[in-house]
């Protein structure tokens, strides 16, 4: 069960995973030891599943942002094709989708023409596949992989809120 601690923790790791179990503590108010532990838990149940570095795509020549739509012929039960789509580099994310397609996938690549090349040459050998329907990215507005969850208890006229940004502004 994650109570409200777990949550503050959850919370305050989102923002930034190399913070240290100290600042964390500080932050809850509890013992380093009791939030390291609470932290290794955590971790050990799969709750947070991983710490990495958020990279700007642009400055590792990356900057073309795709959302593809993939149609495939796939038996029913059968996830062959998503797995396929997941092992192409420059592919971010696959999510099965209901409704016309099969597939929403997320790609990164250097410009158009290597858009292209990923199209043709990696997703071109899925044999399950129809057709594809690519949306290219002008511009993000918001980007973000932090989940927006309440902390139970933390009631004001409103209701539940929402964590504060680890560095207290809103």
């Amino acid at each position: 069960m994650i109570d409200e601690i777990d949550l503050q923790i959850i919370g305050i790791l989102q923002d930034n995973g190399r913070i240290p179990a100290a600042e964390v503590a500080r932050r809850v108010g509890m013992a380093p030891s009791a939030v390291f532990e609470r932290i290794r838990k955590l971790e050990d149940r799969g709750v947070v599943r991983s710490y990495s570095a958020n990279i700007d795509p642009s400055a590792v020549g990356m900057s073309l942002l795709a959302f593809v739509f993939v149609n495939v012929q796939e038996e029913v039960g059968s996830d062959e094709p998503g797995h396929q789509l997941a092992s192409i580099p420059g592919v971010q994310e696959v999510h099965h989708v209901a409704g016309e397609d099969s597939y929403l996938v997320k790609v990164r690549a250097k410009d158009p023409e290597a858009l292209g090349r990923l199209l043709r040459e990696q997703f071109g050998k899925i044999k399950q596949l129809r057709s594809t329907r690519t949306t290219i990215v002008l511009e993000t507005l918001k980007h973000s992989s932090s989940l927006p969850f309440v902390v139970p208890g933390n009631h004001g006229p409103g209701g539940n809120h929402t964590l504060p940004p680890a560095d207290g502004k809103r």
